[in-house]
């Protein structure tokens, strides 16, 4: 008789620590759907105030026993913190913690690894896998500590495991870089033929789960997946958008969602994907607006931005997820104005699942369209012009 094995999810305690950061997730939720969606099951979390995190254990001893207790009462079989660890204080709690501990990046990079589906998303996602995993060999493998020595042995006498293995993945990180600027340069050659046909590009953006790929889905009529899950979809998507007002199409692109605390070698990966945001003339930001932490998700989408030199460019602000909204907090107008880091920029409610407020938004892009694309880069307020 045969049987189908199904892995269960790991049991996994939620750790997060307060620095004094204004962003700190007191409840983890950020942290638990992200566990949901690695594949994970939370059975519990606990968090601490601390004014600096501790050198060896970054919880300090007393707290590091307390999660040890709390995992035995749970039967969880691994520990998640919600910051970054350094290489050192992961080691050290696994060996008083006697279980995996892993951090808010490996989390992250575990989630793209599962969904990265092109060439050119594999390979970024492996690049920052192995420029995280370099730092951690120490703690990962108990054989590197042997030596590996004599003579017929590849590396030369004494030359310990972990050189070789670090060795071997230096190797591996020069060649997928050298891959990427491969793909890098062939995103550069097809930029140049849509530059020279005079397109104008438009890129979705906005924090993870806000329902960029829902909206995309119902401005061009595609297929590109989407799910009420964090990190959906990786690899950018562009279609032609025909804005009947305006008597021209577009080159509109769905890409990767953005999140708090998006590891540094995330950004530094995805430098091939995120060049469609760069390039782009026109950046439509999609806000939850059901999620009420919407207005930390929008800085956090703007420290982004700015990290990837995309700051000035224009942006059109849609408040997704009307339908979701509470009966308190559903807007007085279909369109009016924010104020987003000292620039006024032009919002539209709209429900992507419902189809709500997506004429408006067509309207509004055939008006940006038909304006000067020098001007709209310059001057903020002919955006605003625009759309009045």
């Amino acid at each position: 008789m045969n049987a189908t094995h199904q892995t269960a999810a790991p049991k996994t305690i939620l750790v997060g620590v307060d620095l004094g950061q204004p962003n700190f997730d007191g409840e983890l939720q950020e942290l638990g759907l992200l566990a949901k969606t690695a594949g994970m099951e939370p059975v519990a979390s606990i968090t601490c105030k601390r004014r600096a995190p501790d050198a060896a254990l970054f919880v300090g001893t007393g707290k590091a026993d307390e999660i040890k207790l709390l995992a035995q009462q749970y039967g969880a079989e691994e520990i998640l913190f919600d910051q970054s660890l350094s290489p050192g204080q992961q080691r050290n709690l696994e060996r008083r913690l006697e279980l995996p501990v892993n951090d808010r990046t490996f989390l992250i990079l575990e989630i793209f690894a599962q969904r990265a589906r092109s060439h050119e998303g594999k390979l970024q996602v492996e690049l920052a896998r192995l420029q995280y995993l370099s730092t951690r060999l120490v703690r990962r493998w108990s054989h590197l500590e042997r030596q590996r020595g004599g003579i017929g042995t590849r590396g030369g006498p004494g030359e310990t495991q972990i050189e070789l293995d670090r060795r071997m993945i230096a190797t591996t990180i020069k060649r997928t870089k050298e891959q990427l600027q491969k793909v890098k340069r062939q995103h550069l050659t097809q930029r140049k033929q849509r530059d020279r046909r005079g397109a104008f590009n438009i890129s979705l953006i906005g924090y993870t789960n806000a329902g960029k790929s829902t909206l995309f889905n119902a401005l061009v009529k595609a297929r590109a997946y989407a799910a009420d899950q964090l990190f959906a979809t990786l690899d950018t998507t562009t279609r032609q958008l025909y804005l009947g007002e305006a008597q021209r199409s577009v080159s509109l692109s769905d890409t990767v969602g953005f999140i708090r605390d998006l590891p540094h070698g995330l950004i530094d990966a995805f430098q091939a994907t995120l060049q469609e945001v760069i390039d782009a003339d026109l950046l439509v930001h999609v806000v939850d607006g059901s999620n009420p932490d919407h207005g930390l998700q929008i800085r956090q989408v703007q420290q982004v931005l700015t990290e990837i030199g995309a700051q000035d460019i224009p942006q059109l602000l849609v408040f997704n997820k009307l339908d979701a909204m509470d009966a308190a907090n559903l807007p007085l107008q279909a369109r009016d104005f924010v104020e987003i880091d000292g620039v006024q920029t032009p919002r539209i409610f709209a429900s992507a699942r419902e189809g709500n407020g997506i004429p408006l938004l067509r309207a509004a892009l055939a008006s940006i369209v038909a304006r000067d694309r020098d001007a709209l880069r310059s001057d903020p307020l002919v955006l605003a012009e625009a759309e009045s």
